[in-house]
């Protein structure tokens, strides 16, 4: 597939793929981003991301919604650090229908995890803080999840009853299994299919698929097809995702799976529909009920989103 040719093509079929096979089901996107660069998104100064060095803002979000059909979504707090961005997340989502939950940042190590999950659920929207995340991909350490600190903090996010979102490395996908072994009581969410090397094709495979697949036997594991086309590289095509998508399938199962556009960092290498459409042709062939699960439900029932399909306007 070309790389224009072929994101124009799968564009041009997203009205008749994914909205036609569906029907009126809603779509849910389980992870994307907003920023303001100057709020401790230094790692947006590294080479290559000159496409999304600038602000993302709801009415951007709003705007990307609407292009892709896409009606409710999943706020990921995307910094480094703490920035009290929780504040402005929870308060976008309180006055943007179409968000409908809020993943906020925290330090999982820290001895107030107990105290950060309470001062955010206070703030303005608080009651649409779903699930917490920490940059676990950025500690060198492979083994940071076996740490007695981090467990500590994980079974705190555990009995708040909030999701613990997993960001990380393909090298820290066994202390990830672990993990969840330990504290069978938190749900994890793992973003991005656990950031496997999709550019390297068969040998990125054939590294990841092993520890994925030990994760995935975890029942208090979910995990996102999010976050593939900048893993796969700016030549990507829906043949490279097509198999890292089918171990997801054969591991999880689509009432564990969840659709994330990982947007706007999925800019650097497609935009918003057509990495919705990416995801459709990539997957394997699936019943209606199972699509729903991946599109919607399974998102839906692992945040505890409400079941109503639009909040009303704030």
């Amino acid at each position: 597939m070309g790389r224009h040719g072929g994101r124009a093509g799968l564009h041009g079929r997203l009205s008749t793929s994914t909205r036609t096979r569906e029907g009126a089901l809603m779509i849910i996107d389980a992870h994307h981003h907003l920023w303001q660069p100057e709020r401790g998104y230094q790692w947006l100064d590294e080479p290559g991301l000159d496409a999304i060095r600038r602000p993302f803002t709801p009415a951007d979000l709003t705007a990307e919604l609407a292009a892709a059909g896409v009606d409710r979504t999943v706020l990921v707090e995307g910094g480094r650090c703490h920035t009290d961005e929780a504040a402005d997340f929870l308060g976008h989502a309180a006055d943007t229908p179409a968000i409908a939950g809020v993943v906020a940042w925290i330090d999982v190590a820290a001895p107030d995890v107990p105290a950060t999950i309470e001062r955010y659920r206070g703030l303005r929207g608080g009651d649409l803080l779903v699930g917490l995340r920490a940059q676990v991909q950025g500690e060198a350490d492979p083994d940071y999840l076996d740490r007695p600190e981090v467990r500590r903090g994980l079974a705190e996010i555990g009995a708040a009853g909030l999701v613990f979102d997993l960001v990380i490395r393909a090298d820290q996908l066994p202390s990830a299994a672990r993990a969840a072994r330990a504290v069978p009581q938190l749900r994890f969410v793992l973003d991005h299919l656990g950031k496997p090397r999709i550019d390297e094709g068969e040998e990125g495979l054939r590294r990841w698929r092993e520890p994925f697949t030990a994760l995935a036997a975890n029942p208090n594991v979910t995990c996102k097809l999010s976050g593939m086309v900048t893993e796969a590289g700016p030549d990507w095509s829906c043949d490279a995702l097509r198999p890292f998508v089918a171990v997801a399938v054969d591991a999880f199962g689509p009432d564990r799976l969840m659709f994330g556009s990982d947007w706007p960092v999925c800019l650097l290498a497609a935009d918003y529909p057509a990495v919705l459409a990416a995801l459709r042709e990539a997957l394997p062939p699936l019943s209606p009920p199972q699509l729903r699960e991946i599109f919607a439900g399974t998102a839906t029932r692992t945040y505890g989103l409400a079941d109503d399909a639009r909040r009303p306007p704030a």
